[in-house]
């Protein structure tokens, strides 16, 4: 792996916040394994909480039940997460959503805890409908579908009780072989396989009928596509991570054996970055980019990007300042999201469609 570059310095020394923002809870799903509660930590947990603190801001994960939330006075919500009363002056909550199987049962208190904390004047830097957006594939790229990288074609198919009457299929008609069928709204790489036909894509939709997985079916690009993932902070890009799939391997994910490098972010992915900062206008997202060889397409949307390090810097450098960029940036958004008076509103009061 590549030294990474530093592309950009954040604005602001840490010791001058741009507000009274103190505290980040990131609201994730109590449900690793023992196995994931003891990686997770190293990987980026524990260096997201450093950062804070070095911002004067602390950092804390929790379940959705953590969150309680007492309306019985008109227009005045009160909200305490793990007993500890919380303010929209003080705290932002992190909402993108989750759904990976084991998370399956959360989705919908997710969901509905962030539209709560939403109308009870919090400021959110991914509001329930980008989390929405996120979290399925093909309501990404229609969403962004304007992107002067083409969107990679999809069709999305349901995976019900019915699945054996194979009425989706009337969907197929233009997918080309080999095709690969991923989850709609999973990540890390998680069930993508390799269809080198329809009856493959009736047996892996059998399969996903089991856990009701909405599927989505893509073109293989060919082997040896690179993934891109551009990191955009306050609407620019600020670094690439850049992964290789390992041999044999259709996609490019760390979980599934791909190699990461950060190189310079490519001209033509930092030219796009204006169109997805237009169309989403908050502080911080990821965008995923496929290149198969000769050009590149759009592949996804991450609110809430893994910011991995790079494991031959041991101080790990960029990503500790993409996260330091990242987190001044929702400070920032935080105070204007204050100086505003938009978290003074009473709950009910009407929000726009995306913080900025």
């Amino acid at each position: 792996m590549t030294k990474p570059p530093t592309t950009r310095e954040p604005d602001g020394p840490a010791s001058a916040p741009d507000g009274p923002l103190r505290r980040m809870c990131w609201i994730f799903p109590d449900r690793e394994s023992t196995r994931a509660a003891a990686m997770w930590p190293d990987f980026f947990w524990n260096l997201y909480a450093e950062v804070a603190e070095d911002l004067g801001m602390s950092w804390t994960r929790h379940a959705p039940d953590a969150v309680t939330v007492d309306a019985t006075v008109t227009g005045s919500p009160r909200v305490y997460v793990d007993g500890e009363p919380v303010s929209p002056q003080d705290t932002l909550f992190v909402t993108a959503l989750y759904s990976l199987p084991y998370q399956s049962m959360d989705i919908f208190n997710q969901y509905a805890l962030y539209a709560v904390l939403e109308q009870s004047g919090f400021y959110l830097p991914f509001p329930p409908q980008v989390s929405l957006i996120g979290n399925d594939k093909l309501a990404t790229l229609l969403h962004l579908g304007g992107s002067p990288v083409p969107p990679i074609p999809t069709v999305r198919i349901g995976t019900g009780r019915d699945v054996d009457k194979n009425l989706h299929e009337v969907a197929l008609r233009n997918v080309t072989y080999p095709a690969l069928v991923k989850p709609a709204g999973w990540c890390g790489g998680g069930g993508i396989n390799l269809a080198r036909g329809p009856e493959d894509i009736r047996g892996l939709a059998s399969l996903a009928q089991g856990g009701d997985t909405t599927l989505v079916v893509q073109p293989y690009l060919g082997d040896g596509t690179v993934d891109y993932r551009v990191y955009v902070v306050d609407g620019e890009p600020y670094a690439v991570m850049k992964r290789i799939p390992g041999p044999g391997s259709p996609v490019a994910n760390a979980s599934r054996g791909g190699a990461m490098e950060f190189p310079p972010v490519p001209d033509e992915l930092a030219a796009a970055t204006a169109y997805f900062a237009e169309r989403l206008p908050i502080p911080f997202f990821c965008i995923d980019f496929l290149h198969d060889g000769e050009r590149f397409w759009f592949s996804e949307l991450e609110p809430d990007g893994v910011i991995a390090p790079d494991f031959d810097d041991p101080h790990r450098t960029l990503q500790r300042d993409i996260t330091r960029a990242r987190f001044t940036a929702y400070r920032t958004a935080h105070a204007k999201w204050l100086a505003n008076g938009t978290g003074a509103r009473p709950a009910g009061t009407a929000r726009g469609t995306v913080a900025a």
